[in-house]
């Protein structure tokens, strides 16, 4: 992994944690990350206004990308939300953000890119895991399904098969990009047009989410009503945050590296809930965020 993709990481883990810190104790529902997104959506919009010469050279192949991705953020989003509001910050922004690790790392395996991998990027992803199932336990001895098997753990689940989704197809599709016949995309300009592209997609799917919930029209009044300040922050940061992940997937040579060390934004996540949400601050959960650390060090230099 370059200089260049750990600078970029690093801060887009801190952004991350950030906006999740926000979403969480404003006003976790689908129908505030809605509203967030199309403000979101508003500032990367531009960017197809710019490069709008240039889209009409996406290939057919890639249209498809945007809209698959879209649906997966839009799904784990909603997921994270309920989780949100199932239980702490500090056990469901880790899990959401530890188990695609497992889940990309086996894929590409599957795909045959296991050789890439180094022995401390393997070792690194060992100690991730571990010290992502600590944090939720309270006591060393009480290590068991039980644990995992509740509202809050099960959303953040399946809140990481989302991350892993749109994680995947957002490295294929920048790919794809690159070798556009040619060359009509650069590292940049063909990142911001995908993030553009995936912006709408994720609105156009939250919107759905959001018109056939009764309930999630409701919240989505009051969101206007009374969080709307959050949620246009939230927005911003989101595909702020994510528009770095994606210009980092250019200078690695596998996505799993980027799924890796972008769980950084993990210790950052449970010390926000620990400090400013008084979520209570369990010894396995503080040896996890530094079993943590000792793994994000592997990973970074595999």
């Amino acid at each position: 992994m370059s200089l260049i993709a750990l600078l970029l990481l690093l801060v887009s883990a801190f952004i991350h944690a950030g906006w999740n810190y926000i979403g969480k104790k404003k006003y976790p529902s689908i129908a505030f990350f809605f509203l967030a997104n199309l403000i979101g959506m508003t500032f990367v919009l531009p960017v197809l206004i710019i490069f709008w010469s240039r889209v009409p050279f996406i290939l057919q192949s890639v249209w498809v990308f945007p809209v698959m991705s879209g649906f997966f953020l839009a799904g784990y989003l909603a997921a994270l939300s309920g989780a949100y509001r199932a239980g702490d910050m500090s056990i469901a922004y880790p899990l959401a953000r530890s188990l695609p690790v497992i889940f990309i790392t086996l894929i590409s395996i599957i795909r045959g890119k296991g050789y890439e991998f180094e022995w401390r990027f393997v070792a690194g992803i060992v100690l991730v895991i571990a010290g992502c199932l600590l944090l939720p336990i309270k006591k060393f001895h009480n290590l068991s399904t039980r644990n995992y098997l509740n509202k809050c753990c099960l959303l953040a689940a399946v809140a990481s098969l989302g991350i892993s989704g749109y994680t995947i197809l957002d490295h294929e599709a920048l790919g794809l990009l690159r070798k556009n016949p040619g060359r009509h995309f650069g590292i940049i300009d063909g990142t911001l047009i995908y993030l553009a592209l995936e912006a709408v997609s994720t609105s156009f799917w939250k919107g759905l989410f959001v018109i056939f919930s009764l309930r999630q029209r409701r919240k989505f009044i009051e969101v206007i009503k009374a969080y709307k300040g959050a949620a246009a922050i939230t927005g911003i940061a989101m595909y702020l945050n994510y528009g770095i992940v994606l210009v980092s997937m250019n200078f690695v040579r596998d996505v799993s590296y980027v799924a890796a060390f972008r769980q950084l934004s993990i210790p950052i996540g449970a010390v926000l809930g620990m400090v400013f949400l008084k979520e209570p601050g369990y010894t396995p959960k503080i040896v996890g965020v530094l079993v943590i650390f000792s793994g994000l060090f592997l990973v970074g230099t595999g």
